[in-house]
């Protein structure tokens, strides 16, 4: 039975902020630093999740997690990335609807790590199969590589992304991935020349230096040594817990996995390389005669190496530091650059090169992830975008400014769109919507967006007319046209307010964002917006013999000379940014707000001002306000009825009929307020959270009550069953109890009588042993009397007869008499009639020593002679060969002991009378002295094919066990020598003569359970062949097989028992074969 779940229970803090009471800002914060401390790191606002980045890896983002929160209702269990990663992906899969999931947050929240746990749960919820997991692989390998190009440490951010992405995920209709597509935003190039106190360059640079092999350097020119390098920052470039070595190599196989070709891989590290020499390229001022400054290079070294990596005349790129063409229709013009200009260029030349590098990778990528069918496709985006960003001390520049101009754009189509899908709710609902009045940021987006008055068009405006243009004028503009607009504030404005605001330099202006007010300074937004690259330096590249270079700088073909300006950065984000809002007004949002709790990146701190700076720029009260306007909480009548039904008696236990009718009957008898509920089609709407609690509370005392009851009725149940078996125990340890007596006493009367018993039966026969002893010594009495007496007369009698030679007739006498005991004895106790029967009696006397080893030997000789008139001559044979196997193996093979009682059957398949080997004993011309199964050892992986092995008189012949096709047939004259160990094994090697025909596949290494006979036979006919040398037996446990062209060791050892105890062959390397014999105890 399934276990029925809520997001309501077990709830730490509240898990879905619509539901929080009271709602402001500091119950808010306080909310999320209790789930915070409990490790709850995801809370709901509605459908959208807010991720707190707990600096350390919990447990929740296993393969366990994913399957509890795959097909799971969004609200069914406590919060969690998954539960809307599901959510997108069953709507997609199931509903046909296309989604996107917008991940926001500052630098440290999380944003990059949250991508990959909704790419990670889709791609282990969707479909197998090769080509599906190929393509979920090179999507899942697209992150390592787009992170070391594009991602760096910060003060705030070990992995910072600097750059914004875009993912369009293509399934086809069974929910499997085709394919994908990605689109990068805003790459913060001003970092390859220059990197903040404390923060890094691009990982790549640091990870080229550390994880390529010296070969790799030494070919692209480069020491391992990062002090030698103008655009890396040494104060940080360890990081720790960042191992950049290995990511190198993570990297490099993740380029293969996605499709990089090896031309390519080293291409991009060649540009790479450029780029670090590029920086070292420093320049002298040089005064010439007619007053003028220009520059020269300082050390031309690594000018000419990264001209040489890049296949550029030295020459040429020489020149276009030192010099700057500007054309006008047919006119020509050149000037000098003086030091400041010619750094200048050379800095951009850097930013220019890694940038458009970055973007060739995002291209190139694309073109291996992307979807190979032309079908209709479901798709759904991730958006991994940096988020809101405010620094202190005015600090905030053109990045800042475009960076926050696309968060106003993404907060404007977040409220757009929630208020959207909750009015399409109410409206499949069935329920009156009323209009809900919240923030609308338009009027912020005009002021930067708009085509005359706005601030990206005044900038355009400034960068492409003629003159003197730098930010100075560029912020007079902005005075005089946004002056009156309620959310621009500057200093030097007409509006009188600011005039003495000292808090807002000259130099700057200050924009009332959504989330706040922002404070910008207007230097270096004229030369970010322009982003010039002179025509001189892209000529130059262009000229490169490196393929790469020529696609990265298609301008600078002569050929295609555009004397238009290129369109500046703030127009080109303004355009894409557009294009992406228009991208996902025609998608299903999901939203991730990732929120990081403190700048020391340490796990179990939380910074409450640190938070609240972040959830007011988020916008995540606004977030909540909106859901709250309406109904705060929703849910279909099956589950709400499931949940509540206990309330009222008319609902419990069972509820027969519709749940909407169930839930009209709970409602009415808890006597909550109409005006606090509506019913809708599907689902009952509940407009204030203190009704939900309500209900919650009255549900939690009732299944206190119904805790009890169950407690009560269990402890009754209990306690009778108790009783009951106490009761049952005691009688049968009663019973036991009185049969034990009885017994007891039983044995004890029953001992009594026999020792009665023993003592009268004693008596009685002491009794009857004295009469019969007395009797016994009568008898012996009156013999020995009588016996004296007739010796008496005897010796009276025959006196004169015995005197003459009385001593030596008694001597042939006695020994006569002897003679005749030890052959009678003998005859009794003679041993059995076999031979090997080693027993004899023991001699009576020493004198007959002689004739006892003489009747020994002539008896032993003699059942020798009755034992072998028994033998027919089949038989004779077969202990000749018996005594054949004895000479070659008796101590000296550890399997011949065994094979002493087993008789050599010879033909053991009955090749003659099975009709399956008819085919195969026709084709035999000789008859055959052995037939058996072997098994032939393979060289490659030690295993054995099953063989037939037959023995004629004149050849071995191997056949298949299956079709009996003959596989070899080696005459015994080609047979040189069999090998064998000296274990227990089944193992020998057939070693042919070299140079003979059945050498030309080498030796035959096989294995037979009747090894012993096989080998005594195989001597033997040999050994009677007329054409035949003597058939050599080698046992040792290390011997040489030829194989084909090699020769192999086969090397036996003693191992403990695996298999069942049966011997194992492993190959160990291409000339040793180990066989593995399990140790006999």
């Amino acid at each position: 039975m399934e276990v029925k779940t809520s997001l309501l229970d077990n709830m730490i803090g509240v898990g879905d902020m619509v539901l929080l009471e009271p709602l402001s800002e500091d119950s808010f914060i306080e909310n999320l630093r209790n789930r915070f401390d409990h490790n709850e790191i995801y809370t709901y606002i509605g459908s959208v999740v807010i991720s707190m980045n707990p600096y350390r890896s919990l447990p929740i983002f296993n393969p366990d997690k994913v399957e509890e929160y795959r097909n799971r209702n969004f609200y069914e269990l406590s919060p969690h990335i998954y539960a809307l990663a599901d959510e997108a992906y069953r709507s997609l899969r199931d509903q046909d609807k296309d989604q996107c999931i917008l991940i926001t947050g500052e630098s440290g929240a999380g944003k990059t790590e949250a991508s990959k746990l909704v790419m990670s749960y889709v791609a282990a919820v969707c479909g197998k199969g090769q080509e599906v997991n190929k393509v979920k692989e090179q999507l899942l390998q697209s992150n390592p590589v787009l992170e070391a190009f594009g991602n760096a440490k910060t003060v705030r951010n070990d992995n910072s992304s600097r750059f914004g992405k875009y993912m369009d995920i293509e399934f086809d209709f069974k929910g499997d991935p085709l394919g994908g597509v990605i689109s990068n935003y805003l790459l913060e190039k001003s970092r390859v020349v220059k990197q903040p106190r404390g923060e890094r360059n691009f990982h790549v640079f640091y990870q080229l230096l550390s994880g390529a092999s010296d070969d790799t350097l030494k070919k692209l020119k480069l020491d391992r040594d990062f002090s030698k390098y103008n655009y890396l920052s040494l104060d940080s470039a360890a990081v720790n817990g960042l191992d950049d070595a290995a990511n190198f190599r993570t990297v490099k196989n993740a380029m293969q996995i996605v499709g990089f070709m090896e031309d390519e891989v080293q291409s991009v590290l060649e540009l790479v390389a450029a780029v670090l020499k590029l920086g070292n390229i420093e320049f002298k001022p040089e005064s010439r005669c007619n007053g003028t400054d220009e520059s020269r290079i300082k050390d031309k070294n690594d000018l000419k190496e990264m001209c040489e990596l890049l296949g550029i005349e030295q020459s040429v790129l020489e020149r276009a530091f030192s010099y700057r063409t500007v054309e006008a229709k047919l006119e020509k013009v050149s000037t000098t650059l003086n030091v400041a200009q010619a750094y200048y260029a050379r800095d951009a030349l850097a930013k220019n090169l890694y940038s458009r590098l970055f973007s060739w990778l995002v291209t190139r990528i694309n073109e291996s992830i992307k979807a190979q069918t032309k079908a209709r496709h479901k798709v759904m985006g991730v958006l991994d975008i940096y988020g809101f960003e405010i620094f202190e001390d005015a600090e905030n520049s053109f990045e800042q400014f475009i960076i926050n101009y696309c968060n106003e754009k993404l907060q404007q189509i977040f409220i757009e769109l929630t208020l959207r899908e909750e009015q399409e709710e109410y409206i499949r609902e069935g329920i009156e919507w009323t209009n809900i009045e919240y923030f609308n940021n338009a009027i912020i987006c005009d002021l930067i967006e708009n085509h005359q008055s706005g601030i990206l068009a005044m900038l355009d405006e400034e960068c492409l007319r003629p003159g003197t243009v730098t930010d100075e004028t560029f912020l007079d503009k902005l005075n005089t046209i946004c002056a009156e607009h309620q959310h621009f504030e500057s200093r030097l404005s007409k509006n009188s307010k600011y005039i003495t605001d000292h808090s807002l330099p000259h130099t700057c202006f200050r924009i009332q964002h959504y989330a706040g007010k922002v404070l910008y300074r207007a230097e270096g937004f004229v030369d970010k917006n322009n982003d010039l690259l002179y025509r001189d330096l892209s000529q130059a590249m262009y000229k490169a013999n490196h393929s790469l270079i020529k696609q990265l700088f298609p301008e600078g073909n002569p050929a295609k000379v555009n004397l238009k300006r290129p369109p500046t950065a703030g127009f080109q984000f303004k355009a894409s940014v557009g294009t992406l809002m228009r991208n996902l007004q025609t998608k299903n949002p999901n939203y991730i707000r990732c929120i990081k709790p403190n700048d020391k990146k340490a796990s179990h701190i939380f910074t409450d001002s640190l938070v609240c700076h972040q959830v007011r720029y988020l916008g995540l009260m606004e977030n909540v306000r909106v859901r709250r306007a309406g109904y705060a909480f929703r849910q279909a009548y099956e589950p709400c009825l499931e949940r509540y039904k206990m309330l009222c008696k008319r609902t419990w236990p069972h509820w027969s009929g519709p749940a909407r009718e169930g839930v009209e009957v709970l409602m009415a008898d808890l006597k909550v307020p109409a005006e606090e509920f509506s019913y809708g089609r599907s689902k009952i709407f509940i407009r204030n959270p203190r009704s939900l609690f309500f209900l919650e509370e009255r549900r939690r005392q009732c299944l206190q009550n119904l805790a009890t009851l169950i407690q009560k009725i269990y402890r009754g149940w209990k306690c009778r069953t108790h009783f009951l078996l106490l009761k049952k125990s005691q009688i049968v340890v009663s019973a036991w109890y009185r049969r034990y007596a009885q017994q007891k006493k039983y044995k004890k009367i029953k001992s009594a009588t026999t020792v009665v018993q023993s003592y009268t039966r004693g008596w009685q026969a002491r009794k009857l042993l004295r009469e019969l002893k007395y009797q016994k010594r009568c008898k012996e009495a009156v013999t020995t009397i009588a016996a004296f007496w007739h010796g008496t007369q005897v010796r009276r009698e025959y006196r004169k007869f015995f005197r003459a030679n009385a001593g030596k007739k008694i001597y042939d006498f006695t020994i006569q008499r002897i003679m005749q005991k030890y052959f009678l004895g003998l005859k009794s106790t003679l041993p059995s009639m076999s031979p090997i029967d080693k027993s004899w009696p023991a001699r009576p006397y020493l004198f007959l020593d002689g004739v006892h080893t003489e009747l020994r030997t002539v008896f032993h000789h003699w059942r020798c002679k009755k034992y072998r008139s028994q033998f027919t001559e089949e038989k004779k044979a077969v202990y000749e060969e018996k005594l054949e196997a004895s000479e070659i193996f008796k101590d000296k093979k550890a399997l011949y002991p065994s094979s002493v009682s087993q008789p050599f059957r010879g033909d053991y398949l009955e090749i003659s009378k099975n009709p399956k080997y008819q085919k195969l004993n026709s084709a035999m011309e000789e008859k055959v002295l052995l037939a058996d199964v072997v098994n032939k050892i393979n060289r490659a992986n030690g295993k054995g094919t099953a063989r037939i092995f037959l023995l004629t008189k004149n050849s071995v012949v191997l056949a298949d066990q299956k079709t009996g096709q003959v596989k070899a047939s080696v005459p015994l004259p080609d047979l040189t020598s069999v090998s064998v160990s000296t274990q227990s094994d089944g193992f020998f090697a057939l070693k042919l003569k070299e140079g003979s025909a059945s050498a030309i596949k080498g030796d035959f290494l096989l294995s037979s359970e009747h090894l012993i006979e096989i080998i005594t036979k195989l001597h033997r006919t040999g050994a009677t062949a007329a054409d035949s040398e003597q058939l050599n037996i080698d046992i040792s446990d290390e011997f040489l097989v030829q194989f084909k062209h090699d020769k192999v060791c086969v090397k036996f050892i003693q191992g403990a028992p695996k298999n069942g105890n049966s011997v194992s062959c492993k190959r160990k390397n291409n000339r040793l074969l180990e066989v593995s014999v399990p140790t006999t105890a």
